[in-house]
């Protein structure tokens, strides 16, 4: 294989660095380590080393692999050593001071063939090149933690960087077992910017009251398909990671309400309470494992009243017949009898807002989620109002509980969890694309692949229906009068003809 680069230099040696130096001489490159604390480097490679041996006890690799993969990684003890190398990736702290002062003296050391990558996650690309003499041959080469197992690599091009360089890197990370997509210098790249609709919505969800952390992370698991809930995922981050990088896009993008950062986080961060790796964040952990508290019991009721089905709701008939099967009187007349159960099933407005509008009693409406079809789903979703009878919440939670599927019980908010999180994911993805910030097929790849999503956050919009997801967005803008909730023009003119599968220019 004719390599991209036969000889390389990682600079940093943390996790990042460590990671990015084992799959680069993985790769067949001739790789030097080097940091300012030497010690830090031999410590390095003895990590990777371990890693190596366990691959071959493993039979995962053979010894002569092993003794190629060896020979591949060697540490550096000055700068000076590193002036010979094709490739430099820098991979130290976040500070663009620090940044910068680094690639000015390597300038003057290496080649002017020699490509400057930074691995950084948050700052302009451009602006660490900014002062270089060379800035064409300089980069972004942002890869996520632990390298090996996140197979997926930003390749950012800053204003002057030459295209044949991120030709050249994208090639290098193919052979070294990872995907490259192409970002342009924004706040975030692609994937911490697509990754705002998550968790920052979550936190706003909590902050009024709608739910606890751990039914949240219940609902989206179940009824989306995420691997982790938002705040298990900020457990596993840890707010010191997290929140600067909630501050930071929030910040570069001068203010822009769909980024704004939550004081829940900012409190829990001056407090200490940051994660998993101090055993306490929005769980607290015992032998690292979360203490999760158990969910509310199904209601025993003996005797259910008759069911009647807003005109208005949405996904009618799949209700209708998701009732029918769990054995409930449904009443079929223009209006609800006294003593029925009402059910809504709104789009963005709020059950509350519902029930006005269509003159039906508050104290018997109940709203139900079915953004998602009911049978892919592992969970139910029901949203009570300020004056929603006790007798009727837990008849409708008994109800949609007979199938033996899970049912959360929220308070009343515009758009239920779901249909929020969704819809601001579909929205800022949506608007990445509206600024060009990145192909749509790259967008969906990067996400996929580095933050675990089930699907791309494009594909997801078209799976719901694009006219579903902007009519979330527009009814919670009338709920809130919220700019955040504003939909991107990229959405608004592609609704009817599809997200992810759409690559052509207006």
């Amino acid at each position: 294989m004719n390599i991209a680069f036969k000889k390389v230099a990682v600079i940093g040696a943390g996790a990042m660095g460590r990671g990015i130096a084992q799959i680069a001489a993985q790769a067949g490159s001739q790789v030097d380590l080097y940091d300012t604390q030497s010690e830090a480097s031999f410590k390095a490679l003895e990590a990777v080393h371990k890693v190596w041996d366990s691959l071959l006890a493993k039979g995962r690799i053979d010894e002569k692999t092993l003794a190629t993969y060896k020979s591949n990684l060697k540490t550096a003890t000055s700068l000076q050593d590193l002036k010979d190398c094709e490739l430099i990736v820098e991979a130290i702290v976040e500070r663009l001071d620090i940044k910068k002062s680094l690639f000015a003296e390597l300038e003057n050391l290496v080649p002017e063939t020699t490509v400057l990558a930074t691995n950084t996650s948050s700052l302009s690309v451009t602006a660490i090149a900014a002062g270089l003499k060379r800035p064409a041959q300089f980069a972004g080469y942002h890869f996520f933690n632990p390298v090996p197992l996140m197979k997926v690599v930003e390749v950012i091009a800053g204003l002057q960087t030459n295209p044949d360089v991120c030709i050249r890197l994208t090639e290098f990370a193919k052979q070294m077992g990872h995907t490259a997509v192409q970002a342009n210098d924004t706040p975030g790249f692609i994937v911490n910017h697509a990754g705002r609709g998550y968790g920052t919505e979550a936190l706003r969800i909590v902050s009024e009251n709608v739910a606890d952390f751990a039914t949240i992370d219940r609902i989206l698991k179940d009824q989306v398909g995420f691997k982790l809930g938002p705040f298990e995922l900020f457990d596993l981050t840890a707010l010191d990671v997290s929140h600067p990088v909630m501050e930071s896009i929030y910040n570069q993008y001068y203010q822009e309400p769909r980024y704004r950062p939550s004081v829940i986080t900012a409190q829990r961060l001056a407090g200490g309470v940051i994660g998993k790796k101090v055993g306490e964040g929005f769980y607290k952990y015992i032998d690292g494992k979360a203490v999760v508290s158990p969910e509310p019991a199904v209601p025993d009721v003996k005797d259910f009243p008759p069911v009647w089905v807003s005109p208005r709701a949405s996904r009618r008939l799949e209700l209708l017949q998701l009732l029918k099967d769990l054995g409930a009187n449904i009443e079929t007349g223009a209006s609800p009898s006294p003593h029925a159960l009402t059910l809504v099933a709104p789009l963005g407005f709020d059950v509350t807002t519902v029930a006005v509008v269509e003159r039906l009693d508050p104290a018997r409406t109940i709203g139900i989620d079915m953004l998602f079809d009911d049978a892919a789903t592992k969970r139910r979703v029901l949203a009570t109002n300020p004056a929603t009878r006790s007798d009727m919440r837990d008849a409708a939670h008994a109800l949609f509980a007979k199938d033996g599927k899970a049912v959360s019980v929220v308070r009343d908010s515009g758009g239920f969890v779901t249909q929020r999180v969704v819809a601001n994911i579909v929205n800022i993805a949506s608007d990445m694309c509206q600024q060009g910030v990145c192909t749509p097929q790259d967008l969906d790849i990067a996400v996929t692949l580095g933050l675990g999503y089930p699907v791309g956050p494009l594909a997801l919009g078209d799976k719901l229906g694009p006219t579903n997801i902007l009519e979330v967005l527009f009814n919670l803008q009338t709920v809130y009068g919220d700019p955040r909730y504003r939909p991107s023009p990229w959405l608004r003119r592609r609704g009817a003809i599809g997200l992810s599968l759409l690559h052509t220019e207006d």
